[in-house]
């Protein structure tokens, strides 16, 4: 097993792993440094591969029906491994069943890692499961201390590399995918890249310099953007660092992106768009503003270039992919690649020539 921060882990996701519900289980599926994910949880697929699932790309990583088929599969002994909360639900809310899944992985001395807004260190009966059989509960958005906490201060201007957020047209649109592949591929060209983290997910995956927009007290956000950024610059010394973005700027329920252009300052801006989502998610009646409306909106707002679109092909048959980048390229004068299933060589090469 590959070495990580935290060794085995197995993620659940209930019933959602083939929802955008499930995009935290997706993120580790795909990537993590923190984790050595030996299995998923859900009901819907089992004995399928859960990479198979994702991207068609076989990961390793099988698909059980329950707790007790997944740690028989993993191999996993009493006191072992991390049971990691893989949805991430509208109000942040534990799924039907979540938490008999999470007692039986106390029970077995599991440490479990949860990025809900439903803190189970809270929960008296599993806070008290925990503490006999000696293992960690860890409730990633619960909010840092008020003395950890860092206010603007400016010192975003000293950072001397380029930064680009990857902001979106919607929310649960693979922003935070885009800036891994991204940060990949730019360290796969020989540059040094960073990804800024600010969502629960972005942690578990083992990003170095994170906040947690959504659990951080409204004074704070934007210093604790800019200080994460800041670290990230004066530790590291990036060519090149990625800033995940949250939500999208007109999303009716997860409005987000203004703190991260307004703290974290971005030299450019990359777009994440899925073409055949029309209605925001999970609010059918509520169509997504056309891409340009949304392009001028950033524009106007941060003062930088959407320099690249880049789509989430979710619905899309693959010999649609390429005709549609160049439909988007024409309509709106701004380039779009599909890096995830192209790679992202190209958009590299384009956003080297930003690079100061």
């Amino acid at each position: 097993m590959k070495k990580t921060m935290d060794g085995p882990a197995i993620v659940y996701t209930g019933q959602m792993f083939q929802t955008p519900y499930g995009k935290t289980a997706h993120g580790l599926v795909r990537f993590t440094k923190r984790y050595a994910v030996a299995g998923v949880i859900d009901s819907v697929s089992p004995g399928r591969d859960a990479g198979e699932i994702l991207d068609g790309k076989p990961k390793g990583i099988p698909i059980y029906k329950d707790f007790d088929a997944a740690v028989r599969g993993a191999g996993l002994k009493r006191g072992e491994g991390t049971l990691v909360i893989g949805v991430a639900t509208d109000g942040g809310k534990l799924p039907p069943g979540g938490r008999d899944v999470v007692r039986m992985a106390l029970e077995r001395g599991m440490n479990v890692d949860n990025g809900l807004h439903e803190f189970i260190g809270d929960d008296v009966e599993l806070a008290a499961i925990a503490r006999k059989n000696r293992c960690r509960i860890r409730d990633v958005r619960k909010p840092p201390p008020r003395e950890d906490l860092h206010f603007f201060s400016g010192k975003i201007e000293a950072v001397t590399c380029l930064k680009a957020a990857v902001l979106g047209t919607d929310s649960a649109i693979g922003k935070r995918t885009t800036a891994w592949i991204l940060v990949h591929a730019f360290q796969g060209a020989g540059l040094k890249a960073e990804l800024v983290g600010t969502g629960q997910t972005a942690w578990m995956q083992g990003a170095r310099y994170t906040m947690i927009l959504d659990s951080c007290v409204n004074d704070f956000v934007s210093g604790e953007i800019e200080h994460a950024v800041y670290e990230a610059w004066r530790h590291e010394h990036p060519d090149f660092i990625a800033i995940e973005g949250q939500g999208s700027l007109m999303n009716p329920a997860y409005p987000g992106g203004f703190e991260i252009l307004a703290a974290g300052r971005p030299d450019i801006v990359i777009l994440q768009h899925a073409p055949a989502r029309k209605d925001y998610d999970g609010f059918p009646g509520y169509p997504i503003h056309p891409l340009q409306q949304q392009i001028s909106a950033i524009e106007l707002i941060s003062g930088k270039k959407v320099v690249a679109v880049t789509l989430n092909h979710e619905n899309m048959h693959k010999r649609q992919i390429l005709p549609e980048c160049r439909r988007i390229h024409s309509e709106t004068g701004v380039p779009a690649f599909d890096v995830l299933a192209y790679g992202a060589d190209e958009l590299v090469r384009l956003l080297r020539g930003h690079l100061k």
